[in-house]
């Protein structure tokens, strides 16, 4: 009887950087896997130049070395698996949105009807915004630069462009402002009231701070887990609630439509967080340890930005109360990562 001979494997002609796959990549995967360059396999430091050269010992220290560890952080992935494609064709659609209701708006004469109060907000509160969005950016910049893998490179380097859209949405409000309402100081007064004034004290210190968090993962905390849905809280749900009941739709409808950019930082946020949490259960205290650190900083920046919604509009809000509100959508942001007792002390801190 004759034998059949075994069937040799073929030979993988692609894909091979995922290992022994059983199925085809997602685009998502095959565009994202192993983008970057400073993590490459057999690397004896992250540049190909003397392992003791500053930006080699910068990625050693506060990337490789960092508190925050896991075994594969290739094995993360994005909730909403962005591509450049997808987003281009997402913010597409968003940015359509955006300038139907600037156009809407403006063709109507809306600025020239807002009240008193109503135009005081924005010169106090939406157009100086820009200054602390675009730390924000900066930070969210640097957890993209740093992170320990392309799948997180990726995310965060969205949520930067999400941030620049932000920025610039608010300039393209602050010219029409200054424009329609010439002697309310908007266009001109913004950095001095982010410079000096005390309501934005707070916040400008919580941001800077965060620049000087050298840690790839600390600053991740401090930004995605911590300072934004802290003031994204303020900034878009509570600003756009406020702007609404003193008849001004516009900042509602902005502000409605960029916080889908903040829910979708929160997602991939809190998944990296908890992949984080399941590969080294140690991870908790360490995220624990920072979220205590930085929820400080957030209550007081975001008591102090509510001390514009309670003193400017015509119906506007106690600033315990906006502070409250927006610590309570922290502490449900992060509810689910951290057992009891910590969590009990991030919303105390």
């Amino acid at each position: 009887m004759t034998e059949t001979p075994a069937r040799k494997p073929r030979p993988r002609r692609t894909f091979s950087a995922f290992g022994d796959v059983r199925k085809m990549p997602s685009e998502y995967e095959i565009v994202t896997h192993k983008q970057n360059w400073t993590l490459r396999t057999g690397r004896a430091a992250a540049f190909e130049q003397n392992p003791s050269s500053a930006p080699n010992l910068w990625f050693l220290t506060y990337r490789d070395n960092s508190p925050l560890q896991a075994a594969d952080w290739d094995g993360y992935r994005d909730p909403d698996a962005l591509t450049y494609k997808a987003y281009v064709g997402l913010q597409s659609d968003a940015e359509a949105s955006v300038q139907g209701v600037l156009q809407a708006h403006a063709d109507a004469g809306s600025d020239s009807a807002l009240s008193a109060g109503s135009v005081a907000l924005l010169a106090h509160l939406l157009t100086p915004s820009r200054y602390l969005c675009h730390g924000f950016q900066q930070v969210e910049a640097y957890v993209g630069y740093m992170a320990p893998s392309s799948y997180i490179t990726n995310a965060a380097g969205f949520s930067t462009a999400d941030f620049l859209r932000r920025v610039t949405t608010i300039a393209y409000r602050t010219r029409e402002l200054q424009i329609a309402r010439p002697d309310s100081g908007i266009g001109s007064a913004e950095r001095s009231l982010w410079e000096g004034h005390p309501g934005w004290q707070p916040a400008r210190k919580a941001v800077e701070y965060a620049l000087a968090s050298y840690d790839w993962g600390e600053a991740f905390t401090a930004l995605n887990l911590v300072l934004g849905p802290t003031l994204d809280d303020v900034l878009l749900t509570q600003l756009g609630a406020v702007a609404k009941a003193n008849g001004d739709d516009l900042t509602w409808l902005l502000t409605s439509f960029l916080n889908a950019d903040a829910q979708r930082r929160g997602r991939w946020s809190h998944r990296l967080a908890e992949f984080a949490v399941d590969q080294q259960p140690g991870n908790r205290d360490v995220l624990s340890r920072w979220i205590t650190r930085w929820s400080g900083l957030a209550d007081d920046a975001a008591h102090g930005l509510g001390e514009f919604l309670e003193s400017l509009p015509e119906q506007g809000t106690s600033a315990s109360e906006v502070a409250a509100h927006a610590r309570a959508a922290r502490e449900g942001f992060l509810a689910s990562l951290l057992d009891p007792a910590a969590g009990t002390a991030a919303g105390t801190a």
